[in-house]
């Protein structure tokens, strides 16, 4: 398997659960690069909107990438990520929605509810995310670049 990096950010409603991932994601294969975008200390009136732009950025502009963004509910990160063309964010909650993410979508973001996942459930997530490959469909493939036909370019933002 090639090296690949996990960039990783939450808000402070999924920052101690981030914490907790981050050890057991490092050590998840040796070819995984882990790199922790924010927040970086716990602020109670923080905005997902900084962590979630940080971690869209990084995947957009890394293709061998996957991101990983908990706040409270999962859907402010998602949709802030879903902004930028080249980030594929998906909240999911379950190994089926993710993997149907992952190959039909080319979903590289995972969104994750820092209230209603636990730290187990989140690194069975991760790593279904990581381990499944996007379908080689034409049909998948023409469906994914027309999600970044009206998206800020990465570098614009």
């Amino acid at each position: 398997m090639p090296e690949y990096h996990i960039y990783i950010g939450a808000d402070h409603r999924g920052f101690q659960k981030k914490e907790d991932l981050l050890p057991l994601i490092r050590d998840c294969h040796e070819n995984v690069i882990v790199e922790d975008l924010g927040a970086y200390e716990l602020a109670e009136n923080d905005d997902f909107n900084d962590p979630a732009l940080a971690v869209a950025k990084a995947v957009a502009q890394d293709e061998y990438s996957f991101g990983v963004l908990i706040c409270g509910s999962a859907h402010g990160v998602c949709m802030q990520a879903n902004r930028l063309k080249g980030a594929r964010a998906i909240n999911a909650s379950t190994v089926e929605s993710v993997k149907a993410g992952r190959e039909d979508d080319f979903a590289n973001i995972l969104c994750l509810s820092g209230d209603d996942l636990d730290v187990d459930t989140m690194e069975k997530l991760i790593k279904t995310l990581c381990h499944t490959r996007p379908k080689s469909d034409a049909r998948y493939a023409r469906r994914v670049e027309r999600l970044d036909e009206d998206c800020v370019d990465s570098e614009e933002e």
